[in-house]
Parts: C-alpha cells; sequence; structure tokens
C-alpha cells in the first residue's frame, strides 16, 4: 500500500496506474508501462525473452515428463520442491546443448549426465539411507536395467524412520523422448524386507525398456518404508526418508 507523507506523496506503492517511488531527488511518480504479450512474441527487443521461455518451458515438460513415468514411485518419495529443482537441472541440461541455437536448445542434445544421481527426496539421500555397494547397470542392447544390492545387515545398512518394521527396494526404468514427450517405464519392487539382525540375502531387481533404443535410458532406484500390523503393510510416507534417485543414465 502507498505511504502517504504529506500532499500527493508516496513512499512506495501503486494508486491505479500511477508507480510512487522514492529517488535521489525526492519522490516520484510514472505511469506504469505495461508490455502486451504481441510485443513479447514479435518484437526484436525481447528476442532474448522469447530464448528464454522457449528454453524454460521446454525443461519444465521435460521434467514433467519424467516425473510422470515414475508417479508410482514419486508418490511417497518426494519433497516439496522437487518440481522446480528437477526443472532447474533439465535448464542446465540444456544450457550444455552445443548443437542449437539460444531459444532451440534441447535436452536430447545435452549432457543428460547432469541429472546422475538427482534426488527426487531432497530429505533422503539413498547412498545414506543404503549403505552398502549397491551397483547398477543398464543394457541398451538388450534394454535390461539392474539394480543390484549385497547381503546386508538391515540395522546396520539400512537407515529407517521410527516404527519401521519393514522396507522396499524399489526401481524403475524410463526410456524419455524429451522431444515427443512419451516415454516407456518399467517398475519393480522387492518383497517386504524384515528390518532385522538377520542378514538379508543378496538382492537383484531387472526392469525392461524396448531393446536397442536410440532413446536416453534411466534407472533409478529407492527405498520405501512400512510398519507391520496383523499382517497387513502400512506405508511410513515419512519425508525424512523415503528415497529414490537416478542412480544410472546411458544416453
Amino acid at each position: 500500500m502507498p505511504k502517504y507523507k504529506g500532499l500527493f506523496k508516496a513512499s512506495e506503492g501503486s494508486i491505479g496506474d500511477v508507480t510512487f517511488a522514492k529517488g535521489k531527488d525526492g519522490y516520484q511518480m510514472r505511469e506504469k508501462n505495461e508490455v502486451s504479450a504481441e510485443a513479447i512474441a514479435t518484437a526484436p527487443s525481447y528476442q532474448r525473452t522469447r530464448e528464454n521461455m522457449a528454453e524454460f518451458s521446454h525443461a519444465g515438460k521435460s521434467g514433467r515428463l519424467l516425473r510422470h513415468a515414475l508417479r508410482p514411485l514419486l508418490q511417497n518419495a518426494k519433497d516439496r520442491l522437487v518440481t522446480s529443482r528437477l526443472t532447474q537441472t533439465m535448464r542446465a541440461v540444456i544450457k550444455s546443448d552445443t548443437v542449437n541455437v539460444r531459444g532451440e536448445r534441447r535436452v536430447m542434445d545435452g549432457n543428460m549426465n547432469l541429472l546422475n544421481g538427482f534426488d527426487f527426496n531432497v530429505n533422503a539421500d539413498l547412498a545414506l539411507n543404503l549403505a552398502v555397494a549397491y551397483t547398477s547397470t543398464i543394457s541398451r542392447a538388450t534394454g535390461t536395467m539392474t539394480f543390484d544390492v549385497p547381503s546386508r545387515v538391515p540395522t546396520d545398512a539400512v537407515k529407517v524412520p521410527l516404527g519401521t518394521t519393514h522396507y522396499q527396494i524399489v526401481c524403475g526404468g524410463v526410456a524419455a523422448d524429451f522431444n515427443e514427450e512419451t516415454c516407456t517405464t518399467d517398475i519393480k519392487q522387492s518383497a517386504y524386507l524384515p528390518w532385522t539382525t538377520a542378514t538379508a540375502p543378496s538382492l537383484s531387481l531387472s526392469v525392461s525398456v524396448p531393446p536397442a533404443s536410440t532413446l536416453p535410458l534411466f534407472l533409478v532406484a529407492g527405498l520405501l518404508f512400512y510398519q507391520e500390523v496383523n499382517g497387513v503393510y502400512y506405508a511410513l510416507k515419512s519425508a525424512t526418508h523415503n528415497a529414490l534417485s537416478i542412480v544410472e543414465i546411458d544416453s
């Protein structure tokens, strides 16, 4: 709200189409100068703005495609800023494109490895919550992606939220076409694994996408936690511990 100091003076704010501001020469009034959508779309002076808008839009759509592909896993393993964080990372990928001109740079022509290690839940680092030497592989020829976890003592190797009795290890494979905004997804979950002091056997989860694909391939892995009561497993939707991360990329 404008703050009046004497007749026709204001320290800040607007009244109608007039904006009040205080400069070195005292209070000043100026009429608002609104830029039309047509000017932004056509005027040469807004060329850089149009370029930025086009690439920002592509980054947002690319992030949305990846989130949509992983939606079954993301429901319980994301933070409230994941959309903006993923868009920001996609923008970094776009900026790494050395093929196309400004405004036309694309995710698929950029350095896709900038997405490797992306945590969909910034509060839960998979490498910290699953403290074992897990490995991941992608075979483009067969379309098979594998996440391998060695034997472990769950109470030592798996960091869990209060109330956990069981956990699941999950993985998802995605072949994403960010130009056409289409994707193929496969998701696998382990059985409900008891969180105990007994050594758990090694575990291998495999997912598949079309073989010999020319698209970027993503493998994500994560942890979900449960409390078992009378044979029923209740998900613990803890933003502190549920983890989901990109662990392997073949672009």
